[in-house]
């Protein structure tokens, strides 16, 4: 492992959120263990657009064949799905707001997702091109279990990952922190974070 992309999505400062603090103890852990490097996308502090009509044309356009204004609405998308693929490990620190993912979240995925060069539609149906990375989830949610039926964020974020190729995927939860004994599900969390990493 030489690359590892840490992506988060919380609004939250690092000292103030659970799923940076268990996305920073994965991803550190890692890059301690192998000697990665680490590239750091912080979804809350970048202003990621939203797919326009426009911008996925030029996703889609190869680039050779951009006119330069394609080319500089392009420019985002091109330069998340570099570090996407330089990656051998991904992982995402997010909470679920309102039982899906933040709106930032969606954006990141919506730009990653390029066909020909993410994954690619075949007889069979489509293939993900991301194959052979392993990718690690620290979520955090107030009131939501992960995995029941109101979480409609870490499903589909599976499957998203999937659908890119990326089926080796870890989940580490402080799930329901809001309510009763929330700190000691904070502390059994972060514990699995670090027994993850070492």
């Amino acid at each position: 492992m030489s690359n590892i992309l840490y992506v988060t999505a919380s609004i939250r400062a690092d000292a103030e959120s659970v799923s940076r603090g268990l996305g920073q103890r994965i991803a550190q852990g890692l890059a301690a263990k192998t000697g990665a490097s680490v590239t750091t996308r912080d979804l809350a502090a970048n202003d990621l657009p939203y797919v326009s009509a426009e911008r996925f044309a030029a996703n889609l356009t190869p680039a050779a064949e951009r006119t330069p204004e394609q080319a500089e609405l392009a420019a985002i998308a091109d330069q998340l799905i570099a570090e996407l693929m330089a990656a051998d490990a991904i992982v995402i620190a997010t909470p679920v707001y309102n039982f899906g993912p933040p709106a930032t979240l969606k954006a990141w995925a919506d730009l990653v997702a390029r066909a020909g060069t993410t994954f690619r539609y075949t007889a069979n149906g489509p293939e993900g091109l991301l194959t052979g990375k392993k990718a690690y989830l620290a979520i955090a949610t107030g009131g939501t279990q992960v995995g029941s039926e109101i979480d409609f964020m870490s499903g589909w974020l599976r499957f998203f990952l999937g659908f890119l190729g990326i089926t080796d995927v870890a989940v580490v939860a402080a799930d329901g922190i809001m309510g009763e004994g929330g700190e000691a599900k904070i502390a059994a969390a972060q514990e699995t974070a670090a027994r993850i990493a070492a």
